[in-house]
């Protein structure tokens, strides 16, 4: 359910007793089953909406249920639809303050004694930095929200990971991406999607001239272009034969890009790895003389190059 469909049906149901699921239907501009399952959701998170079926039935929602949207400010109802932010993204984009005032005031009401149903905001936390992350220097994103807010076009200091020093470039930006723990800026580089990390965005300067962005494109769909081609880049493949009793190691290690797993043969099996290039068969060191890369012959001597030199660090 989208943030202004939640405050929609939940104005309806407000402003009258009972009402049919056919009349939400209309009001919010959804289809009757789209509102049925809507409204399952105001249950499930703890709203006390009752629906009673057949003749003379409808939707209420009951005391103790109400809105109070009167009170919600316009940077209050935006800072409400930043879904999937956990506390400390929020801090960090300069959100918590309109984000913790919007929250008390939709909180709904504690549940009755008797047994009623915990509300699901009560049972469920989020925390979405991955396990053993540290602490990412660099730019804040609460940092760059004012000059993304105003729709112009960014000259950023960028510096690659591979490169030493920064150098300076024009983008196009469609906003911030929340990502595992980390920051992105989303932008358009010469008509073309990229991924910027803040931690290695040293500065930026805003232009005078407005955004240029591809016709049809959005930040949600961009970032999520983005995040699906770096996951399976499908450009350099890599096959290998693994020890059965690591195949659940690598699936944790490699994630979406352990793209095939062969029946097992005995003590081994055979996996298909996506990758960017030869280089990224540094991933498959971890396991040792658990793995054998079999293909292709690059990977291969690749592998035989860093054993050489992994040997002779340790010799």
């Amino acid at each position: 359910m989208t943030p202004d469909r939640f405050f929609s049906l939940l104005l309806v149901l407000q402003s009258r007793e009972t009402t049919t699921t056919a009349e939400l239907a209309t009001q919010v501009g959804v289809s009757v089953r789209t509102v049925l399952r809507d409204v399952r959701w105001l249950q499930e998170a703890g709203f006390p909406v009752l629906v009673r079926r057949g003749h003379g039935g409808g939707v209420t929602l009951l005391p103790g249920g109400l809105l109070d949207t009167a009170r919600l400010t316009p940077g209050e109802r935006d800072h409400l639809a930043l879904y999937g932010l956990d506390d400390t993204q929020r801090e960090q984009l300069g959100a918590s303050t309109d984000t913790r005032r919007a929250h008390r005031k939709v909180r709904p009401a504690p549940p009755p004694s008797g047994g009623a149903a915990l509300p699901l905001s009560t049972v469920v936390t989020t925390d979405n930095s991955p396990w053993y992350s540290r602490d990412i220097e660099g730019l804040p994103p609460a940092a760059l929200v004012s000059d993304l807010r105003r729709g112009v076009r960014l000259r950023v200091n960028y510096r690659r990971a591979e490169e030493n020093e920064a150098t300076w470039r024009v983008v196009d930006p469609y906003g911030l991406l929340a990502k595992a723990g980390r920051w992105y800026l989303v932008a358009d580089s010469v008509g073309r999607p990229r991924l910027y990390a803040l931690e290695r965005l040293v500065d930026w300067e805003p232009m005078r001239a407005a955004r240029r962005h591809r016709q049809g494109a959005t930040l949600a769909g961009v970032a999520a272009e983005l995040t699906a081609r770096w996951e399976n880049p499908e450009e350099f493949t890599i096959h290998a034969v693994l020890e059965a009793r690591q195949l659940g190691r690598a699936r944790r290690l490699l994630g979406s890009r352990l793209a095939g797993v062969g029946e097992a043969s005995g003590p081994w099996v055979d996996i298909t790895v996506n990758a960017r290039h030869v280089e990224d068969v540094r991933m498959l060191l971890p396991f040792g003389a658990s793995v054998t890369v079999t293909a292709p012959a690059e990977a291969r001597a690749r592998v035989r190059e860093l054993a050489v030199e992994i040997s002779r660090n340790h010799s």
